[in-house]
Order: C-alpha cells, then structure tokens, then sequence
C-alpha cells in the first residue's frame, strides 16, 4: 500500500504532462501544381527533426507556447511558421510551397544517394529531362546520352572523358543504373540500351568521375542513372508516335537500295525506315501508385540486312499502407521482346560500305527480363530505410547457329540506412550483394557472387561548405577458387592478401557568393572483368576472339576541380561550369590483336591470331570539360540554350614504340580517342510553335588497331579484316559536323505533332571503324496527353 501511495502522485504528474502536450499536424503541397511534397525536411525551433512522409503529410507532438517551424525542401523555397500553442491544442497546419526556378537549382540524387541541389554537389554532373527526350524524338536512349558534352556511345559502349574507346566484348567502364539498380548483364557487362524505358523517365543523371565508393565495380569511369517516374495527384495517359525514312546520302554509291526511287516516297519497300509507339498510363488509386508503359519500335537500317523489331511492356506498383506512416513498399519490372541482326563491319569502304562482311552479320533473337521488389520506411526522426531488390535476366538466340546462344541471370539486393538531421548532415550506410549465373556454349557455365558493404557521410558547415566522404569494401568471386578482389598490401617483409577490395572517395564544395560554388573531389575506382572477357572463344569474320582467364580487375583514381557560376541577366538566368580532372587507370582492358599461340604448340597458325582482352598496364587522361547553359526569353518568347566542349588527352604512360606496334599512329595516345569535342543546343517557343537545333562536332580520331586495315596473308586483299580502311581514314578521318533540327505545332493543349531532321547536312562520318553513321533521316512525330 505504501509502495502504491509513493508511485500514485508519480504517475498522475506523468499523466499530466502528457494531456499539457500539443499536437501539430498538416499536409504540404506543390503551390503551382498542388502535388503532394514527401520528404521535406520540419525544424522545430532550430532543434527538433521531422520529414513529412510519402503523401505530404507529417505529424509531431510538442510543448505548448511559442513555436517556430520551418519547412525546407531541396529545390523549394523555404516556409517559416511562427505559431502559439495551448495547453492539449491539436493544431492543423498545411504548408504549400513554391518551387525555386534557377537552373543551378536543379535536384539530383546519384551524387550522395540522397537529393541535393546540383549546385551543391562536389562531383560533375548532367542531367538529361523528359522533354529533351521526347523533343529529340528519342527511340533508343544512346541518342539523347549522345549530346551530353563529354559522353559519347560508340557502339553501345559508353565513355566519359574519353574513359572508354572502343573494345568489342569488353564490359562496360560506365556503370549504367535504372532507378538506383544495376542494368549491365550478367555475362558480358554490358548496357542494353534498348531495355531502358524511356516512355517513363523522371530524369537520367550521368556522374563523371571515378564513382565505385558509392555504386561498386563498372563505376571506374562514372554513372549513368535514369530514374523512372511515380503517378502525380492527376491521372495521366500519353500517347507517343514517330515513323521517319532515311535519305539517300551524298556518295550514291553507298546506296544498296533502289535508288531510282525518290526518297519522298515513304511507302516505297526499298527505301529504310523507322517507326516507333509510346503508350503509358499513371494514376493514384487511393493509396497504390499505378504506371503502365508499353514500347514498340521497328527500324530496317539503312545497313544491309540489319533490322530491329521489338516490344517491350512495364509495370511499376507502389502502396502506402495509410496504418503505417512512412511505409511504402511495391514492385517494378519490365520485359522486352526483341529481334534482330547485328551489323559489326562492312565489306569494303567503296559500295559495300553499307553491306555486311557475310561473316559478321549476326541475325538474333531474345528477350529481357527485370522484377524489381522494394520497400522504403521513413520514420518521423528522419531517418529512411530501404530494401531494393532485382531479378534480371538476358536470353539471347542467334538463328544461324547454336553455338552462340546464352542465358545470363542476376539476383541483386541492396538494404540502405539513411539519416538526415536538421537538412545538414545526410549519413548513408548499406550493404549489397549479387549472384549471377550464365551459361553459354561460347564460354561455358559460369557463377559470380558479389558483396559490398559502403557509408557516405555528407555535411554542410556554415550553410557555405559541403563536405563528402565516402568509402567502400567489395567482394567479388568468379567460379568456385577465383577471388578476383583481392587486394595486395606490400610491407617490408611480406605481401598481405585481402579477399576486399577497398576504395575512397572524398569531396568539398564551397559557396563562395550567392551563385559561385567551387567543388573538388577525388575517387577511386574499379571493375571485375566480364564473364565473357575472360572466357569467350569465337570468330567473327575471320577475326579470332580469345578467352583469357588471368585477367585483372582495372583500377583506377580521378580527380577534380571545378567552378560553376551562377547568373541572372533580365529574364535570363544559367550557369558556366568549368572543370579540369585527372584520370589514371592500372591494368586497364584493351581489346588487343596479336599472336596467342597456345604452349603445346611449336609455331604460331592463322589461327593463332586474333584479339584478347588483356591487361595494357598504365594510361592517363587529363583535360577541361566546359559548359554553359540558360534559360530566358528572346522578344517575350521562352528561350533556352546550352554549350558543351570537352578537350582530353588519354595516354598510354607504358608506350614503347619498339615493342608497341599494334596502333595506326607512332603516338602514346589511347586508341579510339579524340582530342576536342563540342555540342550545343538550342530551343525557343512562339506561342504554340516550339523549334531547336542541336550540333555536335568531333575532332579527328587519332590512333585505333593497325590490323583493322592490313591484309592477314600480305597480297591477298581478301584477307583484310575491313577492306579500304586505312584509305578511308586517310581521306575522311578529320573530325565530322552533325547538325539536327526539329520544329513542333501544338494542335491543342493535350495534341501536339512535330517534324525532326537529323544530319540535316547529309555529312558522312564514321564514329567508329567499319560503319558509316545514318545519313539525312526525317521523321514526323504525334504525341497526344490525356
């Protein structure tokens, strides 16, 4: 009884501090659109946390009397409320706020895995929206990476900086992301850019730099990530339409075709075309997110027999459980049919330009595969838990034989910790893992197990400085006895052996003016040799193809500095960004032709020689990456313009012209490298009339593979692997000038139809060797919003 009197009076206090709290609760919207805001950050009183959750709404309880709140969201102008509270108020407070409209406010997320203003990140970055996609009349997304300034896909290799050249069979240098997730095959490491949904893209985000601490192997060379969208408040339906001929080009003997007819004559079964349809549905139902998208495209090429026909569906799902606050959980996949040729090089650099060697020409078919389950917890303390997973499967069934087919699948899981406190200091810590399988009868069967643990810690001091650290230990094994991580350690008396390999990275952007920022970072990469560059054996028009299984992971470090500058001018406002960056690679993959005659044998045969994916030892490149971008108005008409130009020089620092002598010049330059690179666009709006251009200029390309234009058995010209190359080059390969324009009608609000020329000069250029790009093509598009 005692003990009953003692705690009685404790817990009436308990419970009367309780009923003295109050209650502040409230939904925050879009002022222009009024689309629920999720994730903005609530600062009470400068010292308590909050983030409204995946449908704008927050809750808090807190003491009565005098409170002040302010509501901050990446890209938004910030909210204050100043208000009093009573003793057990329960106080409703929507906040609506207004979006910031500088460009050099734009929001990204690759760069910390967590949204910051571009301005304030430490790295490089583009990014490419879902209007310069449609604009573009965009099939394949190559096109629109195409013209981001120091990106180029050659032949559905990605490069950044000149990080990459060109290596058939080699994966991928650039790590390629769909909604945070790799894409790269299982087998052979490689993007298939076809798969990528572009009929549902938020936004892409390419990462220039060294980037494996925050994303793990391919991510040597940087990250392309596209971010696929969520369903806003209104329910939307669009249809997209494109159908378009290529031209005759300038030198008429390159036309395979029947070039009697004229090439206005688009029904005609001669002449090449294209077509393509965009479907997507999205719409909030109660609390399920829905988006559906479809994709169909045909194109038969202007190259000989070289054809692509393919569908494509996705279905994205997202519920917020409304007993749960915070909690969402869905799943997103994709599948594609696709079917095909593939045309590698050409026959001869005269009239058979544009007609397959009949050896390379690889008719296929296949289909690709993604289910994606997550799900994502935001607490009311500001701290976010996610699980994302992928299945991802790539089939491929070549139809002249058997010998070629391959089945690859991958299981992907990442779980991620995230904390934000007071919108100043962003932690990140996760774990991942894969497994993959692939079997071949090119390379046999083959398993992969990958795992990584990673933390990001970012902060921002005196509301001027940003500092990122970042580090990464990752685990790869390939088969059941190779440890291809391993890290060695060298001390004076022994070598240790780590099965983990570590990396760094580390950044700082410093706000020197309102609209001044100065960034430098620096970051360490890597990546795990392909399944396929270790063991594939084949020939491709009489060009050997060699496994080799001692390959090493490429390593590598970039560094960074740069200045971006903010303007505003009348009703102009932009940016001028400028960047110098250093990049060295160690046991960096080359695609190298010479003689790999076997141990057992005595002298080396024809068919001992070919091409091996090996390690070349040590390049370098440096340069400066320059861009300036704004968006106004010209004569009350809105206007937006931006400039890119890129100089590198990519180097080989083991060069020795006494041994090295597979390369067309007598030069340390990496091969498939250029030195200068410019593109710009440009686009203006008159009331319901919308016009751009777009160019893109390419210096000379200065060293690639002597034998591409060498006869095998010297005299006998048939036994050139390209014939007429090394004459080609001689006359043409001086850098090349693309122009394209486009021109659209808005017909209604909802109904718009427009006209795209690309090559509007008809130039001839060869970006890689042994096919000459497209020539003057035009299509007409019809998109139609419900």
């Amino acid at each position: 009884m005692r003990k009953f009197c003692f705690i009685l009076p404790f817990l009436l206090l308990c419970a009367g501090a309780t009923a003295q709290q109050s209650t502040i609760k409230g939904k925050i919207i879009n002022t222009k659109t009024r689309e629920t805001l999720p994730g903005v950050n609530i600062i009470l009183d400068s010292v308590s946390g909050f983030v409204s959750d995946t449908d704008g709404n927050y809750s808090f309880t807190t003491k009565p009397g005098k409170t002040k709140l302010t509501f901050s969201f990446i890209g938004y102008t910030p909210e204050t409320r100043t208000i009093m509270l009573n003793p057990g108020q329960s106080l409703t407070l929507n906040v609506s706020m207004s979006e910031q409209t500088l460009i050099i406010d734009g929001i990204v997320v690759s760069a910390g895995k967590f949204e910051q203003r571009i301005s304030d990140v430490t790295v490089s970055m583009d990014v490419i929206k879902p209007e310069q996609i449609e604009n573009h009349n965009t099939n394949d997304v190559t096109e629109i990476l195409n013209k981001v300034p120091g990106v180029d896909i050659i032949a559905s290799q990605p490069s950044i900086r000149g990080g990459s050249g060109y290596s058939y069979g080699t994966g991928n240098r650039v790590l390629v992301m769909v909604d945070d997730l790799p894409i790269l095959s299982p087998d052979a490491g490689d993007a298939k850019w076809n798969f990528i949904p572009i009929e549902n893209i938020s936004q892409i985000e390419v990462l220039k730099g060294a980037s494996s601490a925050l994303f793990g192997s391919s991510a040597l060379n940087g990250v392309i990530n596209v971010r696929t969208a969520f369903p806003t408040d209104k329910p939307k339906t669009k249809i997209l339409f494109n159908s378009g001929i290529y031209m005759n080009p300038k030198r008429k003997e390159l036309i395979w075709w029947g070039d009697r007819k004229p090439w206005y004559m688009f029904m005609v079964d001669e002449q090449p075309w294209f077509s393509g349809l965009d479907l997507l549905h999205s719409r909030k139902i109660k609390n399920l997110d829905l988006v559906i998208g479809a994709n169909g495209f045909t194109n038969q090429d202007f190259k000989q027999f070289t054809r692509e026909l393919r569908g494509r569906a996705n279905l994205n799902l997202r519920y917020r459980p409304k007993k749960v606050e915070g909690l969402s959980f869905g799943v997103n996949t994709n599948f594609m049919y696709v079917k095909g040729s593939e045309f590698f090089f050409w026959q001869n650099a005269d009239s058979g330009a544009w007609r397959p060697n009949p050896n390379t020409l690889n008719p296929t078919k296949g289909y690709r595969l993604n289910t994606d389950p997550y799900v994502v917890y935001f607490d009311k303390k500001g701290s976010r838990y996610s699980l994302k997973t992928r299945y991802f499967r790539s089939v491929n069934f070549f139809s002249d034989t058997s010998d070629k087919n391959n089945t690859a699948d991958l299981f992907f899981g990442d779980f991620q910790y995230q904390k934000s406190i007071k919108n100043k200091v962003n932690f990140t810590a996760g774990i991942s893992g894969s497994y993959n399988m692939s079997s071949a009868a090119l390379f046999g069967n083959h398993l992969g197990i990958n795992l990584s643990v990673y933390s990001q810690f970012d902060a921002t001091f005196w509301k001027k400085l940003s500092i990122s650290l970042g580090i990464r230990g990752e685990y790869y094994r390939l088969d059941d006895n190779d440890a291809v991580s391993s890290f060695d350690i060298i001390t004076s008396k022994d070598t240790i052996i780590l099965p983990v390999r570590p990396v760094i990275r580390a950044g700082v952007n410093y706000q020197a003016t309102k609209y001044t920022f100065i960034r430098a970072s620096y970051g360490q990469g890597y990546r795990f040799p392909s399944i396929a560059e270790r063991y594939v054996h084949t020939s491709i028009g009489g060009m050997n193809i060699f496994p080799n299984t001692d390959l090493k992971p490429e390593t590598g470090w970039n560094a960074e500095l740069g200045v971006k500058q903010g303007f505003k001018v009348g009703s102009w406002n932009g940016f001028a960004d400028i960047a110098g960056f250093w990049t060295e690679y160690k046991n960096m993959v080359e695609f190298t032709f010479g003689v790999y005659k076997p141990d057992t044998a005595l002298y080396p045969t024809l068919r001992d020689i070919g091409f091996k994916s090996i390690n070349v030892g040590h390049a370098l490149i440096t340069g400066v990456d320059i861009s300036i971008g704004a968006e106004g108005k010209i004569w009350e008409f809105p206007a937006s313009f931006a400039v890119g130009y890129t100089y590198t020089n990519p180097v080989d620092l083991n060069y020795d012209p006494s041994v090295d002598t597979n390369g067309t010049a007598d030069s340390r330059v990496l091969k498939y490298r250029y030195y200068h690179s410019v593109k710009a666009n440009m686009e203006i709006s008159f009331n319901r009339i919308q016009a751009g251009v777009d160019v893109q200029y390419t210096s000379n390309m200065i060293n690639i593979d002597k034998i591409f234009g060498e006869e095998l058995i010297p005299g006998i010209p048939s036994t050139s692997i390209m014939p007429g190359l090394n004459e080609y080059r001689e006359k043409h390969n001086k850098g090349y000038f693309v122009m394209n324009i486009r021109g659209s009608f808005d017909i209604t609000e909802k109904m718009k139809i427009g006209l795209i020329v690309k090559n509007l000069l008809n130039n001839e250029y060869m970006a890689r060797p042994g096919i000459i790009e497209a020539p003057r093509n035009i299509a007409v598009q019809y998109s139609l919003t419900l």
